[in-house]
Protein backbone atom coordinates (compact mmCIF):
# COMPACT_ATOMS: atom_id res chain seq x y z
CA UNK A 1 0.00 0.00 0.00
CA UNK A 2 1.36 3.67 -1.05
CA UNK A 3 2.02 5.93 1.57
CA UNK A 4 -0.63 9.14 1.75
CA UNK A 5 0.95 11.77 0.85
CA UNK A 6 3.70 10.74 -1.47
CA UNK A 7 4.44 8.57 -4.04
CA UNK A 8 6.54 5.64 -2.33
CA UNK A 9 5.48 2.60 -1.15
CA UNK A 10 5.28 1.60 2.18
CA UNK A 11 8.34 -0.54 4.01
CA UNK A 12 8.04 -3.71 5.92
CA UNK A 13 9.45 -3.97 8.74
CA UNK A 14 10.00 -6.54 11.74
CA UNK A 15 7.15 -6.44 14.71
CA UNK A 16 7.61 -7.95 18.09
CA UNK A 17 6.48 -11.28 19.10
CA UNK A 18 2.55 -11.74 20.05
CA UNK A 19 2.42 -12.33 24.04
CA UNK A 20 0.34 -12.00 26.80
CA UNK A 21 2.51 -12.22 29.58
CA UNK A 22 5.70 -10.16 30.28
CA UNK A 23 8.72 -11.92 29.43
CA UNK A 24 10.66 -13.79 32.37
CA UNK A 25 13.69 -11.84 31.86
CA UNK A 26 11.69 -8.22 32.93
CA UNK A 27 11.75 -8.25 36.42
CA UNK A 28 9.80 -5.17 37.19
CA UNK A 29 6.36 -6.27 39.57
CA UNK A 30 3.27 -4.32 38.66
CA UNK A 31 3.56 -1.83 41.82
CA UNK A 32 6.99 -0.75 41.43
CA UNK A 33 5.62 -0.18 37.42
CA UNK A 34 2.66 1.67 38.78
CA UNK A 35 4.92 4.30 40.65
CA UNK A 36 7.70 4.90 37.85
CA UNK A 37 4.69 5.65 35.77
CA UNK A 38 3.16 8.06 38.20
CA UNK A 39 5.92 9.85 38.84
CA UNK A 40 7.00 10.04 35.52
CA UNK A 41 4.41 11.41 34.23
CA UNK A 42 3.99 14.00 37.27
CA UNK A 43 7.03 14.96 36.73
CA UNK A 44 5.94 16.75 32.67
CA UNK A 45 6.55 13.54 30.71
CA UNK A 46 4.53 13.21 28.06
CA UNK A 47 2.72 9.72 27.66
CA UNK A 48 4.88 8.62 24.52
CA UNK A 49 8.19 9.30 26.03
CA UNK A 50 7.12 7.31 29.41
CA UNK A 51 6.97 4.02 27.70
CA UNK A 52 10.52 4.61 25.72
CA UNK A 53 11.97 5.48 29.31
CA UNK A 54 10.80 1.97 31.21
CA UNK A 55 12.01 0.09 28.13
CA UNK A 56 15.47 1.93 27.91
CA UNK A 57 15.88 2.61 31.79
CA UNK A 58 14.37 0.10 33.48
CA UNK A 59 14.16 -2.75 30.62
CA UNK A 60 10.14 -2.74 30.63
CA UNK A 61 9.56 -4.01 27.08
CA UNK A 62 5.60 -3.54 26.71
CA UNK A 63 4.36 -1.96 29.85
CA UNK A 64 0.56 -3.25 28.66
CA UNK A 65 1.69 -7.01 29.53
CA UNK A 66 3.09 -5.88 32.98
CA UNK A 67 -0.21 -3.38 34.15
CA UNK A 68 -2.41 -5.18 32.03
CA UNK A 69 -3.97 -1.98 30.47
CA UNK A 70 -2.10 0.64 28.42
CA UNK A 71 -0.60 3.42 29.70
CA UNK A 72 -3.08 6.18 28.34
CA UNK A 73 -5.67 3.94 30.04
CA UNK A 74 -3.65 3.49 33.75
CA UNK A 75 -3.31 7.24 33.47
CA UNK A 76 -6.64 8.12 32.59
CA UNK A 77 -7.84 6.40 35.62
CA UNK A 78 -5.06 7.18 38.12
CA UNK A 79 -3.89 10.69 37.21
CA UNK A 80 -5.56 13.67 35.54
CA UNK A 81 -4.72 13.83 31.58
CA UNK A 82 -5.33 16.35 29.27
CA UNK A 83 -8.68 16.31 27.32
CA UNK A 84 -6.80 16.42 24.06
CA UNK A 85 -4.82 12.92 22.80
CA UNK A 86 -1.29 13.86 22.64
CA UNK A 87 -1.01 12.98 18.67
CA UNK A 88 -3.24 15.66 17.88
CA UNK A 89 -1.72 17.88 20.24
CA UNK A 90 1.51 17.18 18.54
CA UNK A 91 0.57 17.44 15.09
CA UNK A 92 -1.24 21.14 15.79
CA UNK A 93 2.18 22.12 17.71
CA UNK A 94 3.68 21.37 14.26
CA UNK A 95 1.44 23.39 12.21
CA UNK A 96 1.34 26.61 14.89
CA UNK A 97 4.81 26.37 14.07
CA UNK A 98 4.50 26.26 9.97
CA UNK A 99 2.01 29.12 9.98
CA UNK A 100 4.45 30.88 12.82
CA UNK A 101 6.88 30.68 9.40
CA UNK A 102 5.29 31.74 6.73
CA UNK A 103 3.81 34.99 8.71
CA UNK A 104 7.47 35.63 9.79
CA UNK A 105 8.74 37.26 5.92
CA UNK A 106 8.34 33.42 4.29
CA UNK A 107 5.05 33.97 2.75
CA UNK A 108 6.75 31.99 -0.66
CA UNK A 109 7.51 28.85 1.31
CA UNK A 110 5.77 26.74 -1.18
CA UNK A 111 6.61 23.56 0.95
CA UNK A 112 5.97 24.86 3.83
CA UNK A 113 2.29 25.63 2.63
CA UNK A 114 1.87 22.36 1.37
CA UNK A 115 3.27 20.99 4.15
CA UNK A 116 0.83 22.80 6.44
CA UNK A 117 -2.16 21.27 4.54
CA UNK A 118 -1.33 18.27 4.85
CA UNK A 119 -0.39 18.52 8.27
CA UNK A 120 -4.10 20.10 8.96
CA UNK A 121 -5.61 17.65 7.25
CA UNK A 122 -3.73 14.87 9.06
CA UNK A 123 -5.39 16.76 11.89
CA UNK A 124 -9.08 16.90 10.86
CA UNK A 125 -8.79 13.83 10.12
CA UNK A 126 -7.94 12.26 13.80
CA UNK A 127 -10.61 15.11 15.01
CA UNK A 128 -12.82 12.93 13.26
CA UNK A 129 -11.61 9.55 14.51
CA UNK A 130 -11.76 10.84 18.08
CA UNK A 131 -14.86 12.47 17.28
CA UNK A 132 -16.33 9.05 16.48
CA UNK A 133 -14.61 6.94 19.29
CA UNK A 134 -15.89 9.59 22.16
CA UNK A 135 -12.70 11.19 22.84
CA UNK A 136 -13.27 14.38 22.45
CA UNK A 137 -16.88 16.23 22.18
CA UNK A 138 -18.98 15.87 18.35
CA UNK A 139 -18.92 19.63 18.31
CA UNK A 140 -15.16 20.27 18.26
CA UNK A 141 -13.65 21.27 15.04
CA UNK A 142 -9.98 22.39 14.17
CA UNK A 143 -9.67 26.22 14.19
CA UNK A 144 -5.86 27.55 13.47
CA UNK A 145 -7.03 30.41 15.22
CA UNK A 146 -7.82 28.90 18.70
CA UNK A 147 -5.64 26.03 18.10
CA UNK A 148 -2.89 27.92 19.74
CA UNK A 149 -5.06 28.77 22.80
CA UNK A 150 -5.85 24.99 23.16
CA UNK A 151 -1.82 23.72 22.92
CA UNK A 152 -0.67 26.20 25.39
Amino acid sequence: MARMHTRRRGSSRSRPPFREAPPEWCDVSKEELEKHVLRLYESGMPISLIGLHLRDQYGVPKAKLVLGKTLTQYLTENATVPDLPEDITNLMRKAIRMRKHLRNNNHHDVHNKRWLQLTENKIRRLAKYYRGTGKLPEEWRYDPKTAEMLVT
